[in-house]
């Protein structure tokens, strides 16, 4: 007879007890770092070539996502396949690199072999591993000691909780050295100029709608030509502005609707009569994450971009950030 299928219930509590096996590995972890982390921390900061993950198997997944982590904070770093190294790829490997390896056991035969070859090109090696009296550990320079961890697999089988911690702990190397370095927005927005991370730490105008796409008018447009200007470059407002440009309002296709409520015939009514003065707008070389932020809490679709002497220079719309 067939099995009965489990109850939701015990699938969700299954998938609990794993979540929590985990996260209590991560903190026994972080109540061992001491200062072997910050001596590679330091290491790392003061590298002036390149980071070097090397690892093998399931460790090696990890020290690629790591790798990865360091150059998207501006320390150029690549991975390094320990098996691959022993048939050319060793070349890659320089003096004044610092290599950090991963293992949990850190007996993986094809990293033990890596060691004196990397010390052989002066590269400083850094180990991440469960103990260090593993070959790894008593080898490396600097071992991070992770401790024996109590795999989250029910067969204590499939790397799952040491998996995680090497993880971890690569990310807390990689982004304290980012914090200690200094690293800013900016910087890393360079790195990244493709995708929503990309656009949110650019600069607001880096992604504001110019020309025929950011509707302006003076003062003296009737709401009727101000409309028409919204719909043409398909905006949410019109700003409004002098002969020289300089900024004096907004008027929003909202604006209109309240007041066609109260006068139907408002359409040769000149839009600076009923604009909003000054509205909410942003300055030249404002993140685009803070002026979302800012849309978000006024509840808003659009921001008037302006330069230091106030004069409108584009439209920042919400629709080109998401």
């Amino acid at each position: 007879m067939a099995q009965d299928k489990p109850e939701q219930s015990k699938i969700i509590e299954l998938g609990k007890k794993v979540l929590s096996l985990e996260a209590n590995a991560l903190l026994e972890v972080a109540s061992r770092l001491n200062g072997d982390f910050a001596l590679a921390v330091k290491e790392i900061a003061g590298c002036k070539s390149k980071i070097i993950c090397s690892g093998m198997g399931k460790a090696g997944l990890i020290a690629q996502k790591v790798a990865s982590t360091f150059a998207s904070t501006g320390i150029p770093a690549f991975f390094l396949h320990p098996a691959e190294a022993m048939h050319g790829d060793l070349g890659m490997a320089a003096s004044g690199d610092v290599a950090l390896i991963f293992s949990n056991s850190g007996e993986s035969e094809e990293i033990v072999r890596l060691l004196p070859h990397l010390r052989n090109r002066q590269v400083l090696q850094i180990a991440i591993t469960a103990t260090k009296t593993s070959s790894l550990g008593r080898n490396a320079e600097i071992t991070l000691e992770m401790g024996v961890l109590a795999e989250a697999c029910p067969l204590q089988l499939a790397p799952s909780s040491s998996t995680t911690a090497l993880l971890a702990l690569g990310d807390a190397l990689a982004l304290t050295v980012l914090e200690i370095r200094g690293f800013t927005s900016e910087e890393y927005a360079r790195l990244h100029p493709g995708g929503t991370i990309g656009r949110l730490v650019s600069q607001v105008q880096d992604l504001m709608r110019t020309d025929l796409r950011c509707p302006k008018v003076q003062p003296e447009t009737t709401v009727k030509a101000t409309i028409a200007a919204i719909s043409r470059a398909r905006a949410g407002l019109a700003t409004v502005v002098d002969k020289s440009d300089k900024y004096l309002g907004v008027f929003t296709d909202g604006d209109f609707r309240r007041h066609w409520e109260n006068n139907s015939e408002i359409g040769n009514t000149p839009v600076g009569e009923i604009m909003t003065r000054p509205g909410t707008f942003v300055k030249v070389g404002l993140l685009v994450r803070d002026a979302k932020n800012l849309m978000v809490e006024r509840h808003i679709n659009a921001l008037p971009v302006l330069d230091y002497e106030n004069k409108l220079i584009g439209l920042l719309d919400l629709q080109d950030i998401v």
